[in-house]
């Protein structure tokens, strides 16, 4: 297992990131934002500036960055360090992976998202046209370095998105957890010192699943918990909506058609839409096509040949699990209601 820790001084002091013979993959964003700080990285021979953007998560954008490393003369004993979110990692842990049949990478993750859920996990992405995240690896960074002052610049729609994927942790973990989250909810929009116990919970959480299933071969599916719905409405609305911002859309949904379907008690489901409402709020008025979503839900990775493989919350104590559910007439007038909800 890689060494994760918080590294609350890294933007003052970021020397450590200069250690042995790296190769830097950073969001142009974050060298705008950080210049100052980050000279000493920026002004290094190898450093590769990527733009940030779904458009950017794909094979044609790894294989430009590719280039670009083999041009620095990357070699096996050489490392990748990744700073920014959630796109930059996948790209870099999926070149790392490849490149040179493997070589070590180390992470900054820069957004709360990151922070709190992807940073861990080993997974990479990628997207081919518009299938989203239908490639990928697990590949763990070496060392992962968390410093929230790189929370400050975010904008509040990043901060929401983040708190999606806490909200979806905690929600796996229990009923209690996800009510402390939802409780705390006014706080963590605004304030840095109330997310720092939430990234520091939401990461013990994982870690406890990925021991045990790190090639999400089983138990680990769970934490795809609002991302079939979610990646479908980030599809269907060409990437309007932020991801985790999405997945909290796509929790909601999950839960309207877990008590549809007699799953989930309706004072479950209730309970936990009044949170992920409150989280996705500023998008409510985003129209999100029923025909498009369902296409994109349709290709799916966790689906059978002939069932959509869904995580669906279940029970009195709405327990996170999957379900697999045909795409029949029945299930896409009940997609199509929870849709037209998220709005009301």
């Amino acid at each position: 297992m890689y060494e994760a820790r918080f590294a609350p001084n890294l933007l003052n002091d970021p020397s450590v990131l200069l250690e042995g013979e790296p190769h830097f993959i950073v969001d142009s964003n974050i060298a705008r934002l950080y210049a100052k700080q980050l000279h000493n990285v920026l002004s290094h021979p190898n450093v590769i500036l990527v733009d940030a953007t779904e458009q950017n998560k794909s094979l044609e954008s790894a294989s430009r960055i590719i280039t670009e490393l083999v041009a620095q003369k990357t070699r096996r004993n050489h490392h990748l360090v990744a700073i920014g979110g959630g796109i930059i990692q996948d790209l870099v842990c999926f070149i790392a992976s490849t490149l040179l049949r493997g070589v070590s990478w180390q992470l900054v993750p820069t957004t709360l998202l990151a922070q709190a859920d992807s940073c861990i996990g080993s997974k990479s992405s990628i997207n081919v046209g518009d299938a989203k995240n239908i490639v990928g690896t697990f590949y763990p960074p070496t060392k992962i370095f968390i410093d929230q002052n790189f929370l400050r610049t975010l904008h509040q729609n990043e901060i929401r998105s983040g708190i999606g994927e806490i909200l979806k942790v905690h929600a796996i973990d229990s009923a209690e957890s996800f009510n402390k989250v939802a409780s705390s909810l006014d706080s963590l929009t605004h304030d840095l010192d109330a997310l720092q116990p939430f990234i520091y919970s939401a990461l013990t959480i994982k870690k406890r699943y990925i021991e045990v299933d790190e090639f999400d071969e089983g138990v680990r599916n769970i934490f795809n918990f609002g991302h079939s719905f979610g990646h479908a409405i980030e599809s269907a609305t060409n990437f309007g909506v932020p991801h985790g911002v999405a997945v909290t859309m796509g929790m909601d949904v999950a839960c309207q058609i877990a008590a549809s379907r007699d799953l989930l008690p309706i004072s479950e489901s209730n309970r936990m839409r009044a949170a992920l409402k409150l989280n996705y709020l500023p998008f409510i008025d985003v129209q999100i096509p029923l025909d498009a979503s369902m296409n994109a839900l349709l290709k799916d990775k966790k689906n059978s040949t002939t069932e959509l493989g869904l995580i669906l919350p279940v029970g009195q104590e709405a327990n996170i699990e999957k379900v697999m559910v045909p795409p029949n007439d029945e299930f896409v007038e009940q997609f199509r209601i929870a849709l037209g909800a998220l709005a009301q």
